[in-house]
């Protein structure tokens, strides 16, 4: 007759970490995750190398003046934005699915018993690292493009403050699709089917939208493909420029940066707390 031997089982004991104990557990893990340096980097190279290449390959002659000078020196250092969109939010949803894929959860789960935190650590964990590499980013952007079109007579006023608000915009937006896409990855908890939808939403519902509302002359449905992520996003890193004075269609909503700023906190706000409560409700 054998006897066996239990199988040691975890349980909460009712104390739980810090909330500063959390976010100190989720860093290590965020920068132990290859993936976290794969994706930082090609952030980096796709944001200073596309401003390079814009920089470098336009031609202004005469060169633009005022505003439009303006725009377009915003515009050399924020034209990777989309693609930077997509990177970070592939990163964002694997910092969250993979734990679930790899089973890791249930351990941070028994950590922190009451899950919030665990989430919220997280979220503010990717949002800082993501807001760090993407002022790098932008910075270096700054300088090799503005050094550039100097060259071509097209000089940057590094003192007008709707330049650094446009760049801000820039970068808030990388930050905000990561946390939609991180919130995604929480509600569906598979990587696959979180990246496909979130990548479908930054991507292809924008295209989509805007071809069929134009196709049809549905305003309604051209207004919807402003309210999506990347519509906003480009809203927000959009320096202000004043109006030609062209027709414009009656009804089609124009979206200030502001207003952008403000779509893009709402997706955040609406994805992460269906996210926060999903979590408490179902088993990991």
């Amino acid at each position: 007759m054998s006897t066996s031997t239990p199988t040691p089982v975890f349980t909460p004991t009712g104390r739980d970490l810090s909330f500063g104990g959390v976010v100190a557990s989720e860093w290590i893990k965020f920068r132990s995750i290859r993936s976290t340096w794969w994706c930082f980097a090609i952030l980096v190279v796709l944001t200073v190398g596309f401003s390079l290449l814009l920089s470098a390959s336009l031609s202004v002659d005469p060169a633009p003046t005022g505003d439009s000078a303006q725009s377009l020196s915003v515009q050399a250092v924020t034209i990777s934005t989309t693609f930077g969109a997509l990177v970070v939010s592939v990163l964002g949803v694997l910092i969250i699915s993979g734990e679930y894929g790899t089973g890791m959860i249930r351990s941070t789960l028994t950590a922190v018993p009451k899950r919030t935190p665990a989430l919220l650590a997280k979220a503010l964990v990717f949002a800082i690292a993501t807001f760090v590499v993407a002022v790098i980013s932008f910075g270096i952007s700054i300088a090799v493009s503005v050094a550039l079109l100097s060259g071509k007579g097209l000089e940057t006023d590094l003192a007008d403050p709707q330049y650094w608000l446009a760049i801000l915009g820039g970068v808030g937006y990388l930050v905000l699709v990561g946390l939609i896409a991180f919130s995604l990855g929480a509600i569906i908890r598979n990587t696959a089917g979180s990246v496909a939808v979130a990548l479908g939403l930054v991507l292809a519902a924008p295209i989509v939208l805007n071809i069929v509302g134009v196709l049809t002359q549905l305003v309604w449905m051209q207004n919807l493909e402003k309210i999506l992520p990347s519509s906003a996003g480009s809203a927000l890193a959009a320096y202000p420029v004043e109006s030609s004075g062209g027709p414009t269609t009656e009804g089609l909503w124009t979206i200030e940066p502001w207003a952008g700023g403000l779509i893009l906190v709402a997706w955040v706000v609406v994805l992460f707390s269906t996210a926060i409560v999903l979590l408490k409700r179902r088993d990991a």
